[in-house]
């Protein structure tokens, strides 16, 4: 019975410096095309969910009017656009994150686009707070509560028709070599192929 003991101390013992070992080496994914630990994306997805259900407002302190929307519109172009593209034309580098940031503009599962199935609260939650080794960051040092409710609206709004106002806000940039819409008289244009 001893030994076992023994036995059983010294293996207590010995996980956790396997443990210290292991992460002092540089051996756990830690770049982005690593493959993830065993079930990593569930061990992270439940608790981030259970805070978000138990802290997310349950009711939106504005109303998701044309000024709102275009508010959240310029706010989202500036500050989100990089990562999560605009209606039209995905993030170039969002599928080498990890996780991926979703496209919020994109259509998936049965026609709902981004995140506009999520609750209002829920979304206003993760622009509140981010979201830890995500690579979303927290902006409620960077934006006030009005503005990232604007954003919230908005992508709550995705799937709906927007105003013009809005569109044009969201309209993805062109690229360098096409022609502008209208050219100025007398401006060259693009031969035809």
């Amino acid at each position: 019975m001893k030994k076992f003991l023994l036995g059983f101390i010294i293996a207590l013992l010995l996980v956790p410096v396997a443990v210290w070992a292991y992460i002092s080496f540089g051996n756990p994914p830690v770049a982005v095309a690593d493959p993830p630990f065993p079930f990593e994306r569930q061990i992270a997805r439940s608790p981030l969910h259970a805070r978000i259900d138990r802290e997310m407002p349950r009711t939106a302190p504005i109303d998701a009017t044309e000024t709102n929307l275009e508010a959240g519109a310029h706010i989202y172009r500036q500050d989100c656009a990089a990562c999560h593209g605009l209606p039209g034309r995905h993030s170039d580098f969002a599928a080498y994150m990890y996780p991926d940031a979703p496209q919020l503009w994109k259509q998936h599962r049965q026609g709902v686009v981004g995140v506009s199935d999520d609750p209002p609260g829920e979304t206003y939650w993760k622009v509140d707070n981010g979201i830890r080794l995500s690579g979303m960051p927290a902006f409620n040092k960077i934006l006030t509560q009005t503005q990232m409710w604007q954003v919230t609206l908005l992508l709550a709004d995705a799937e709906k028709p927007m105003p013009a106002s809005v569109q044009g806000v969201l309209q993805p940039p062109l690229a360098p070599d096409a022609p502008a819409a209208s050219s100025p008289p007398g401006a060259a244009r693009p031969k035809a192929k």
